[in-house]
């Protein structure tokens, strides 16, 4: 089982070697403990010691301040969790079978590098599902909610189409959201620019059910474990999308082999 999952999370680096040095029991019941020697092929890394515990659940380990998903299939639970939860604006394929589900933050400047990376990954594999779910963060990006809720309203009223030229919009445009007038005239000219009435989707944005949607997407992605973004979630499987291009192309195409998915 621990094998299995190491493969799941590490399989994909054909220089990552690890190996199980011990599994112990501990003092609380159905809790072990257990530590792995982790390596490089190419010899550049020092070699580490990883350990973690594995809860009596058998679903579950804890790693540093985290509890993450555990087992041979340790993605499965929070695929079916999106699939079925992940209503956001999306481009690509109406099918789910395979799904590239991103949280982020309107006013996050790494969000916005990300979306280099997510234009590359539409092209790349035109059978996946992509799609954007908001997860702004307010304590340090005061206007990121309101840009969130005019999102919503933007995709409610015009459709993914009209959403995704708001989002590129915004994000072109981020600096001006650093101030309470700035950011009503940038989210208001990515409105126009979607095609839409700058007045109307104001007034959608502010109803309660609107602003209900939002949290419920950031309670979605806190409830799956997202604790920073943008993150980009590959079948339930967290990647940074910011990450190098070249490495999350190489998840996502390991990811794809693992679930048994033509690409």
């Amino acid at each position: 089982m621990v094998n299995s999952f190491l493969e799941a999370n590490w399989g994909y680096d054909a220089n990552r070697m690890w190996q199980v040095q011990a599994i112990l029991k501990t003092q609380v019941d159905g809790v072990s403990k257990v530590i792995v020697l982790i390596g490089d092929k190419t010899g550049k890394e020092k070699p580490a010691v990883l350990s973690f515990f594995s809860l009596p659940d058998g679903q579950h380990i804890i790693t540093g301040d985290s509890i993450i998903a555990f087992g041979e299939h340790p993605f499965a639970a929070a695929r079916q969790t999106l699939e079925a939860q992940a209503n956001g604006p999306y481009r690509g394929a109406a099918s789910k079978d395979l799904e590239f589900v991103e949280f982020a933050d309107f006013q996050c400047p790494h969000c916005k590098e990300a979306q280099a990376n997510m234009d590359k990954l539409a092209t790349d594999y035109p059978k996946a599902r992509i799609v954007f779910q908001p997860f702004p963060i307010p304590s340090i990006h005061p206007e990121a909610m309101t840009a969130a809720d005019y999102g919503h309203c933007v995709n409610k009223l015009g459709g993914s189409t009209a959403f995704f030229q708001y989002a590129s919009a915004v994000f072109d445009g981020q600096e001006g959201l650093a101030t309470p007038d700035g950011a009503t005239l940038t989210l208001n000219s990515a409105v126009t620019k979607a095609g839409l009435d700058p007045v109307k989707v104001s007034a959608c944005a502010a109803a309660p059910d609107v602003k209900a949607d939002v949290e419920a997407s950031i309670k979605l992605g806190t409830d799956l474990g997202v604790n920073e973004v943008p993150m980009l979630m590959v079948n339930g499987r967290q990647v940074p999308a910011n990450a190098p291009y070249e490495t999350l192309k190489k998840i996502i195409d390991y990811q794809i082999k693992a679930d048994g998915i033509t690409p």
